[in-house]
C-alpha cells in the first residue's frame, strides 16, 4: 500500500485493466451482467462478451434503452454494469438514468469513458465537460473519477454491491501510474498523496499526475504544494477539505471537467458552507 508516482505511465492501458476486472467480477457473481452500446472493442470487453453472451449484453447503439434494460436487471435482482463513451452515459441517456436508475430506486454502475479532452481526436462531440456536473445533480448518486489503473481495478470492484446510481469516469489510455496495485480506496475519502505547507491542489481523474507534476516544479521554487486526490467528486470529503484549508490556505481546484457542477464547484460549496 503506498504512493509509488514517479511520473511513469500505467503499464497497462485502462481499457485492458476494465475488460479484464470485469469479467473477473462476472465470474465471480453470476448476478453481474454487464452493458454495452456496441463499444466493446473499444473498452476492452469483446472477448468477455464472446466468452460469457449470458452476462454480456450488446446493447446497440440505443444508450437511453441500455439504460432502461440496467434498471429492469437491477429491479430483477441482478447487478448491472453499463458502458459506453462518456457524452452518451449521461447526456444522451440521462432522463433515463435519472427517472428509470436514480428515481426508481434502482443499482446501475454506469462507467463513462473517454472524459473531456481524452477525447482527443473523436472530437467536441465526444468530449463531455458537463457529465459530472450531470451525474452530480441526481439525488443520491455517487460520482468518481479515476486516477490510475490500480484505482480503475478497485474501484470497478468496490462498486459491485453499491446501493444507487454510480458514475465513473475514465480513460481508456494509459496515464501516470499513482498507487501501487494492493492501495486501498474508500469512497468518500480523499488521498493525500503529496504533503505540502504553502497550498493545496485538490485535483481528480488525469489532473491528479499533472498536479504532482506541478508540485516537483514549484519545489524547486522553495514553494511547498500539497497534492490531493479527490477520485470521488461526490460524496466528496468535507473533513479534508475544510482541513486542507485551515492547513495551508490556498486551494486550487485541477479537473478534466467544467468547473460549473464539477470538483472545483463542489471544493468551493464546501469552503463557503463551512469557513
Amino acid at each position: 500500500m503506498a504512493i509509488i508516482y514517479d511520473s511513469s505511465l500505467d503499464k497497462e492501458v485502462y481499457k485492458t485493466v476494465f475488460g479484464r476486472t470485469i469479467e473477473e467480477i462476472a465470474n465471480e457473481d453470476g448476478d453481474v451482467i454487464y452493458l454495452d452500446a456496441d463499444l466493446m472493442n473499444s473498452i476492452g470487453t469483446y472477448s468477455f462478451w464472446k466468452r460469457n453472451p449470458r452476462q454480456a449484453i450488446n446493447c446497440g447503439i440505443s444508450e437511453a434503452n441500455m439504460m432502461g434494460v440496467a434498471a429492469g436487471l437491477s429491479a430483477g435482482g441482478k447487478k448491472p454494469y453499463v458502458h459506453t463513451f462518456g457524452p452518451f452515459a449521461t447526456r444522451r441517456s440521462f432522463d433515463q438514468s435519472f427517472l428509470s436508475i436514480a428515481y426508481a430506486g434502482n443499482s446501475v454502475r454506469i462507467v463513462g469513458s473517454d472524459p473531456g479532452v481524452t477525447a482527443a481526436f473523436n472530437g467536441g462531440t465526444h468530449m463531455p465537460f458537463e457529465d459530472m456536473a450531470l451525474m452530480r445533480a441526481v439525488p443520491g448518486s455517487t460520482v468518481i473519477d479515476i486516477s490510475d489503473a490500480a484505482m480503475l481495478e478497485c474501484i470497478i470492484r468496490e462498486i459491485k454491491d453499491r446501493e444507487g446510481l454510480t458514475y465513473v469516469r475514465t480513460t481508456r489510455k494509459s496515464y501516470q501510474s499513482v498507487y501501487s496495485k494492493d492501495h486501498p480506496f474508500t469512497i468518500g475519502k480523499g488521498e493525500v498523496i503529496r504533503d505540502g505547507t504553502d497550498a493545496t491542489v485538490i485535483a481528480c481523474g488525469l489532473m491528479v499526475g499533472q498536479a504532482m507534476e506541478a508540485a516537483k516544479v514549484l519545489e524547486d521554487k522553495q514553494i511547498s504544494l500539497r497534492v490531493v486526490d479527490m477520485f470521488t467528486v461526490k460524496p466528496i470529503d468535507v473533513e479534508l477539505i475544510i482541513k486542507c484549508s485551515k492547513e495551508t490556505g490556498i486551494i486550487i481546484t485541477a479537473e478534466n471537467h467544467n468547473i460549473i457542477g464539477g470538483l472545483g464547484d463542489a471544493v468551493s460549496s464546501v469552503l463557503h458552507e463551512y469557513n
